[in-house]
């Protein structure tokens, strides 16, 4: 192993870059008493909200993205409610069980690991299930496939099923149809490259008309409290304190994507996935879904997984393994956000190519 700091490129958290480490040690407000931190917070949305690309409110809660997942749920479901869950991976079957656990009917709507969804089979099971809310994953990161949900929103769509999209790994890094989606939820240490600790969620009008109108069944994941905050004088009223210093990397995180131009930063995911794969197939391996790879994060067909990441590990690069059955047969690198840059890829995979020779 040499000198040089160990890279994490795994599919998040990411490497943080120095301003956004910054940025996290700035002196910090109060959010409930100082106005200041309103126009702060008031600016940082509409910068998310470019991010986003998107007119819909946007809510930010403290917490990993699993809180805004569980926090979607908690406020759309109501018990007895039937939801359709579209699952080809491990965090779109996921989402049943949370449904299941705040009182609603789950239909699990499951293809292969390597499939997309189909629209015309997305609207049979529409019509025979009659669902109220539909759950997607836009990108399965534990094997690295990215779902296309254009032709799926619109059968939603059409049959008035408010949607709710995981599109954590993938918002920030690829375009996500959030303007067709009623909740379109990210996280701050995927493609952001902020630390670990924020949840984002995209709110449509649809939603919140649900929302306000279903009996109230969680307190601290409740998202009604968050809507019309208001950030005139006196300060805007959050429902609870805020993650100041978590605020503060995410915002420094956003201008660098705005910086640099959100359509720039989608090539330049692109750029890094393809040249990963092939930096890969140059050492005989494949993505595990080569027809629907993300470009946030590639998933290589591998044996003894977790062998070849310790390995890897003593070259000064992490990199992840699969999860649930694919802990052993997927080996992950994370190309999204300030790891998306061609000779990060080239030290991962010479990292790699090292320990396989």
């Amino acid at each position: 192993m040499d000198d040089r700091e160990t890279l994490m490129m795994t599919p998040g958290p990411t490497a943080l870059p120095e301003e956004v480490r910054e940025a996290m040690a700035r002196p910090i407000q109060n959010p409930d008493i100082e106005p200041a931190f309103s126009e702060f917070y008031g600016d940082f949305l509409g910068k998310l909200a470019r991010v986003y690309g998107t007119d819909d409110d946007l809510v930010v809660l403290a917490g990993e993205g699993m809180v805004g997942l569980e926090a979607s749920v908690a406020s759309l479901i109501e018990p007895g409610d039937t939801v359709l869950c579209l699952a080809n991976g491990i965090y779109g079957a996921g989402f049943g069980d949370l449904v299941s656990l705040h009182g609603g009917e789950p239909v699990l709507h499951e293809v292969s690991p390597t499939e997309g969804f189909d629209p015309e089979a997305v609207r049979e099971a529409v019509e025979e299930h009659e669902p109220d809310v539909a759950t997607m994953v836009h990108c399965e990161t534990p094997t690295g496939v990215l779902n296309d949900f254009d032709g799926v929103l619109d059968v939603f769509d059409e049959a008035g099923v408010l949607t709710i999209c995981d599109a954590v790994s993938s918002l920030g890094g690829v375009e996500v149809p959030t303007e067709s989606i009623d909740i379109c939820l990210g996280a701050s240490q995927k493609c952001f490259s902020a630390p670990p600790g924020l949840a984002t969620l995209s709110v449509s009008e649809a939603a919140w008309e649900r929302i306000e109108a279903i009996e109230q069944r969680s307190f601290y994941l409740n998202l009604e409290p968050w809507r019309d905050l208001g950030f005139e004088d006196p300060p805007a009223a959050f429902p609870y304190t805020h993650s100041v210093s978590d605020l503060y990397a995410l915002d420094a995180a956003l201008d660098r994507l705005l910086d640099e131009g959100i359509g720039t930063v989608f090539e330049r995911h692109a750029r890094a996935a393809a040249h990963c794969r092939e930096r890969g197939r140059d050492l005989g391996l494949e993505p595990f879904a080569s027809e629907h790879s993300s470009p946030t994060v590639t998933a290589f067909a591998v044996e003894n997984a977790d062998t070849l990441r310790e390995r890897v590990a003593t070259e000064g690069v992490v990199l992840a393994t699969g999860l649930g059955e694919f802990s052993e047969s997927v080996l992950r690198v994370g190309h999204m956000g300030y790891n998306a840059e061609i000779g990060r890829v080239d030290r991962a995979m010479d990292a790699l190519e090292a320990v396989l020779d």
